[in-house]
């Protein structure tokens, strides 16, 4: 049975303020949460007796010192932030990453954020850093909270591959030497596919509706498009910055 305490402590998480005075975000689901246990400290399952029953050894060997609740589907709704509760829910430790922006770009490719705010979009796009082996994206103060219940969904397990460092991006790029390409994609880029890309370096993404912001576009060394085809024809406006991530990293990894 789970207690009214625990029950508010689940509920709190879903507000930001609270997952950073608890360091704490919640994951759901047997497949997320048996993906990124190995990876992140546990603290509570919640779970049906189903499941505890069938995962109890995993759950041990990974973190011995969860704390396990046993719940039946009414009290495991309760607490769930999905429309169809699915057998468990796990609270893990919010991890802390130190990596620096300028050494991870000159030796591989990183991605950055510049206030991407839709949870579905950011959660998308851990997912296409994971698949092609992007490992941190660097994200502006106004990109959407990673560890909002929506985007760690969203990420289906790769929130455990790809390191999310949230940083002052503009600053942070000014006060350092950049001897190495930062690429970013404008309407008034250079045809993508026409372009030296380059296996290490910066990739920046732009807001949903806005794109880069003024600030970001002055430190843009590379300016790239995605041409749309035949490119006389009329088209959609622009790209979900979702999809136009997979695309671009798609032609990078495509060149190495």
């Amino acid at each position: 049975m789970i207690s009214k305490n625990q029950i508010k402590f689940i509920k709190g998480l879903e507000l930001k303020k609270f997952r950073k005075a608890s360091e704490a975000f919640v994951a759901e689901g047997p497949k997320l949460v048996q993906d990124i246990m190995p990876y992140f400290q546990c603290r509570m399952l919640v779970a049906t007796g189903e499941w505890l029953h069938a995962h109890r050894q995993e759950v041990v060997r990974h973190n011995p010192d969860t704390e396990l609740v046993e719940v039946n589907e009414e009290e495991l709704r309760r607490v769930s932030f999905l429309k169809s509760p699915q057998e468990v829910l796990g609270v893990f430790a919010i991890p802390h990453h130190d990596t620096d922006l300028h050494t991870c770009a000159r030796q591989r490719l990183c991605l950055a954020l510049d206030d991407v705010q839709d949870p579905g979009n950011l959660g998308t796009i851990i997912r296409v850093a994971d698949w092609f082996g992007i490992e941190d994206i660097f994200c502006s103060p106004g990109t959407a909270d990673v560890y909002n219940p929506k985007t760690v969904q969203a990420t289906m397990g790769a929130i455990a591959r790809v390191r999310i460092h949230y940083l002052p991006l503009v600053e942070t790029l000014k006060q350092g030497e950049l001897d190495y390409p930062i690429y970013g994609t404008l309407l008034e880029g250079k045809n993508m596919y026409e372009r030296d890309l380059k296996n290490k370096g910066l990739i920046v993404m732009g807001n949903e509706g806005k794109g880069l912001s003024p600030e970001m576009r002055a430190l843009i060394t590379d300016s790239l498009y995605i041409p749309s085809f035949p490119q006389d024809r009329p088209t959609s406006e622009s790209l979900n910055v979702a999809i136009a991530t997979a695309i671009v990293c798609a032609e990078f990894r495509r060149r190495a």
